[in-house]
């Protein structure tokens, strides 16, 4: 396997899957500011997928970062989720060439399969995703071929004792799911290392968790170092783990590619200091009832109740970190019945949220609770 991309890769990169939005859709103009300097800092990594906002994503690269930028400047890194509702191979397949064609990349310096894991995983091998994307990278179309991965240590280390042949992988890293028994972020790390395999970092500040957490949290983390931003803590401490190729941060302003780009330009892995205020954050948003949704939507996609389902999350988090349930509620009413959405007690009990789940989230029993607390 040829490694040598690993070194020469910038320890930051641009998630396009929470990109800016404006009227109800992506203000490209802002997203075109916010590639250019990402660039102009010295980055190169972009990531989307073919599941992303139904391939707007993948368009608004193609906009923002393909059509005005040479080629060799920038690597592009797409994902094919073939659990995504495909019915044949034929159609599976045909994700990957439908993402060419939206990103107009002419080929992926990375490509992924797309979130591996629990009943997931399944669909690739009924599709024969793994040896299709082998033949595509034999074409040239791909030149460095992983997946991305939600689930237990144990099953990452069957999937790559299965498949040796996979240069890469993405997982989910952060300090708030280090130590987590449904996440496993510190033992699935481990296992990529044992394999040998650089482990590109998703949701280092958890869906945005981690750039505000409770004020304990805070005050602990302030106390090291006043004028690093929260989200600082969260990227460098992802970046600081061996293994890491390159740490994803879904930006969605102008001054979050500033302040992302400003601290990892001369990127300092965290010393023993901070790793040690980390751990105490750590442990005080651990003893914090929360709903752990990361906002990424997999749920809601194909809903039959039409439920906004990490919205109503938010709101149940409002509450329990804030304790104003007039404010929860209120904000309940607006991304339920004010937005013509459905309710809580609206889901049909189907399951199908839960299957796709990236965070492992019962997520009928919390639609239960909610029904509970802003129903009644």
């Amino acid at each position: 396997m040829d490694c040598s991309f690993v070194e020469a890769m910038p320890k930051l990169g641009f998630g396009y899957m929470r990109l800016p939005m404006k009227d109800g859709e992506i203000d490209v103009e802002q997203c075109c500011a916010m590639t250019d300097l990402f660039l102009e800092r010295g980055f190169k990594y972009f990531d989307t997928s073919w599941f992303y906002g139904h391939g707007t994503s993948e368009r608004t690269m193609k906009t923002c970062l393909v059509d005005r930028h040479p080629r060799e400047s920038f690597y592009i890194a797409d994902k094919l989720p073939a659990w995504g509702g495909a019915k044949t191979a034929e159609e599976a397949q045909g994700m990957f060439y439908e993402s060419l064609e939206r990103t107009g990349a002419g080929y992926f310096d990375f490509f992924l399969l797309h979130n591996l894991g629990e009943g997931r995983t399944k669909y690739f091998d009924k599709f024969d995703i793994w040896n299709f994307l082998q033949a595509r990278k034999a074409e040239g179309l791909i030149h460095h071929l992983g997946f991305s991965f939600h689930d237990k240590a144990e099953v990452l280390d069957g999937i790559l004792i299965a498949h040796p042949e996979m240069e890469f992988v993405q997982l989910q890293i952060n300090y708030a799911d280090w130590e987590s028994n449904s996440i496993e972020s510190r033992k699935c790390l481990e296992v990529a290392r044992r394999h040998n395999k650089p482990v590109i970092v998703m949701e280092p500040v958890k869906g945005g968790i981690l750039a505000n957490p409770p004020e304990e949290a805070k005050d602990v983390l302030r106390a090291v170092n006043p004028d690093a931003s929260f989200p600082s803590w969260a990227i460098r401490f992802a970046a600081s783990q061996e293994g890491v190729l390159t740490v994803l941060s879904g930006m969605s302003t102008l001054e979050q590619v500033e302040d992302n780009t400003a601290y990892m330009q001369d990127f300092q892995p965290l010393d023993a200091r901070e790793m040690e205020a980390i751990d105490q954050a750590r442990q005080i948003i651990a003893s914090k009832p929360s709903v752990p949704c990361t906002a990424c939507w997999y749920c809601a996609k194909g809903c039959p109740a039409h439920i906004a389902i990490p919205n109503l999350f938010m709101c149940a988090n409002l509450y329990l970190n804030f304790g104003n349930l007039a404010f929860a509620r209120s904000k309940y009413n607006f991304n339920t019945t004010g937005q013509n959405l459905g309710r809580a007690s609206d889901c049909l009990q189907c399951g199908r949220c839960e299957r796709v789940c990236p965070q492992h989230i019962h997520i009928r029993e919390e639609l239960a609770k909610l029904v509970e607390l802003f129903e009644k």
